[in-house]
């Protein structure tokens, strides 16, 4: 399974949404993402990745697209 693959499983099994639903997704645009939602999110990216985000990463992951971003900037993770 590509990265690709794995980032998308981590959203849809984390706030339990189909993968249409993605693309374009923004912190608290849905009820499962909150901040209880968001931590759970971030230990599962690091889980899979292998990987111990900054603080100020996960403030700024606040979107599908923007954590993607930042995965590639700051973690060299590929798309």
């Amino acid at each position: 399974m590509g990265n690709i693959e794995k980032y998308k499983r981590i959203f849809m099994q984390t706030f339990e949404i189909d993968e249409n639903k993605l693309s374009g997704l923004q912190y608290q645009d849905i009820n499962e993402w909150d901040s209880v939602g968001h931590m759970t999110l971030i230990a599962a990216l690091e889980d899979t990745f292998d990987i111990m985000m900054d603080t100020d990463d996960i403030i700024d992951l606040s979107s599908f697209e923007k954590g993607k971003e930042i995965l590639e900037k700051n973690y060299d993770i590929e798309f």
